[in-house]
């Protein structure tokens, strides 16, 4: 995620990581939205350009639940790419793994 957060001009990086802390503080729906079981996309409409970060929950800790994010795009049509939500879960299942071992 921080190499798509660099991508992208100060102002409109400052306004996702605005969102993100407001996030961290109140449920806001229109913030994040839950795509698959286990897939959630994290939205930020900032001058007319709609940014995505996909995210995934583990709350396998005794306490509190941990959100990773996989990746980040500039949505540019209604429906979310069917390739962005595979590489999601790819990251996801990696993720998973990984923590076992």
């Amino acid at each position: 995620m921080r190499a798509f957060l660099r991508l992208l001009d100060e102002k409109d990086r400052e306004k996702i990581l605005y969102n993100i802390r407001k996030a961290q503080l109140v449920n806001d729906n229109e913030l994040f939205k839950k795509l698959t079981d286990d897939i959630w996309e994290f939205r930020t409409l900032f001058n007319r350009t709609l940014y995505r970060i996909f995210a995934f929950w583990d709350k396998s800790g005794p306490i509190d639940t941990l959100v990773l994010t996989t990746h980040g795009i500039i949505k540019k049509t209604g429906k979310t790419p069917q390739a962005d939500l595979e590489k999601a879960e790819r990251i996801r299942k990696i993720y998973f793994e990984q923590k076992i071992k």
